[in-house]
């Protein structure tokens, strides 16, 4: 798809979102370029509500998807191997990779950041992946009545990304200053279980990790990685599950 196609497709849709919004003057935008567009597009993504959309804007938001993951997406050939063989790293964007399953560092509502443009995996995962995420995330969460717990997985459609699932997992939170206990620890290494275990009964080949609990969520990200390689590790000796286990390497300091 060309250029010029892919940025009628995101006029199209924030003119949608705009006038869901009842910003009618501003519906109707000169759009110079993709860059421009996509975080206008975006941050109205972002702030919306779970609930129907009309089928117009579903109809050019997977043509829109379609067509920007074609040119993103990746395999699980550009991992990178280690010296453990079931255990890859992938220095690129979860959003991209056509795998079984993607694990999301969600919170405990389980209905994406909700802050425009925001840097965090949850947004990014719920922005590419189209509305319906949101709104299958709002019907499982009414339908469980309460929070998400920490440490257990909620399993999720990839609808448009690459990945044919995303496992959503809440880490725990660490107050700045604060070290880190014992029971978050556990709870840590109970995120990395769920989903592994979740794998192992769905019959996945591969699964790809963030680094759970970093960032907004306070966890050192030097003690995380050392809870996510260990708990991995141990968990592919004890099964024997030919599972294969990239982990995410998107900034330098993961």
């Amino acid at each position: 798809m060309l250029k010029e196609e892919m940025l009628d497709l995101l006029g199209s849709m924030i003119a949608i979102l705009k006038t869901e919004n009842g910003d009618l003057q501003s519906a109707e935008l000169e759009l110079t370029s993709l860059e421009e567009a996509i975080p206008i597009w975006r941050g109205l993504v972002n702030q919306r509500p779970a609930g129907p959309i009309g089928a117009d804007y579903l109809v050019a938001e997977e043509a829109f998807l379609a067509a920007y993951h074609e040119e993103h997406m990746q395999d699980v050939s550009v991992c990178q191997p280690t010296s453990d063989p079931q255990i890859f790293l992938y220095p690129g964007d979860l959003c991209h990779l056509q795998v079984d399953a993607v694990v999301n560092a969600a919170n405990s509502q389980m209905l994406g950041c909700f802050i425009p443009n925001h840097a965090c995996l949850d947004n990014a995962l719920h922005t590419f992946a189209g509305l319906e995420l949101r709104q299958f995330c709002a019907k499982k969460m009414e339908d469980q009545g309460l929070p998400a717990a920490v440490g257990k997985v909620m399993v999720t459609p990839g609808f448009h990304l690459p990945a044919g699932l995303v496992f959503h997992t809440v880490g725990p939170f660490i107050p700045e200053g604060k070290p880190v206990s014992a029971i978050r620890r556990g709870l840590l290494e109970q995120c990395y279980l769920s989903c592994l275990e979740e794998a192992q009964a769905r019959g996945l080949k591969a699964i790809a990790f963030p680094a759970l609990s970093t960032g907004e969520f306070g966890y050192p990200k030097d003690q995380a990685a050392e809870v996510a390689v260990r708990t991995v590790r141990k968990w592919l000796t004890e099964t024997t599950y030919p599972l294969k286990v990239i982990f995410s390497t998107y900034t330098v300091e993961d």
